[in-house]
């Protein structure tokens, strides 16, 4: 179980991207991540009359989560953001996981993003004389989601 004891709750403290399985970056945040999934209600009535609603599960329509990075960056991640944003798909979709780690940088839990491309790219805003960080937030999409704990 890593560093925590059992019953301890996962402080905020790092996160890691890889990418087909090797880890490229840190991050310095990671967005919500949300995986939606269609719901199908049929209606039908009972032999006495009465309407039955039942629900069950549709379509998966996969997920997103935006990421954002600091100064230093990893070649392979600028390559991916660079291909997704071109439209090269054939080398865009990937195998990606975010990795959450506690305060001993043990992982704790691992998104595993299947499918997963870069959509949309922005950087932080510029002034001239302001001391802050440069930053780049990408948004991932994916088709489907894993979630391990370690």
């Amino acid at each position: 179980m890593g560093a925590l004891g059992r019953g301890d709750a996962v402080a905020v403290h790092n996160f890691a991207i890889q990418i087909d399985g090797v880890q490229v970056e840190y991050l310095k945040s990671v967005g919500s991540i949300s995986q939606k999934q269609d719901v199908i209600e049929g209606v039908q009535n009972t032999p006495s009359g009465q309407k039955k609603v039942s629900k069950m599960p549709g379509i998966s329509k996969g997920g997103e989560v935006t990421l954002t990075r600091g100064g230093t960056t990893s070649g392979v991640f600028t390559t991916w953001i660079q291909d997704s944003l071109n439209g090269n798909m054939a080398v865009a979709r990937k195998s990606a996981s975010i990795i959450v780690m506690d305060y001993m940088n043990s992982p704790v839990q691992r998104f595993n993003l299947v499918n997963a491309w870069i959509s949309d790219r922005n950087y932080t805003s510029l002034t001239s004389g302001e001391a802050a960080m440069f930053e780049e937030t990408v948004t991932i999409v994916f088709e489907d989601m894993t979630v391990e704990y370690s």
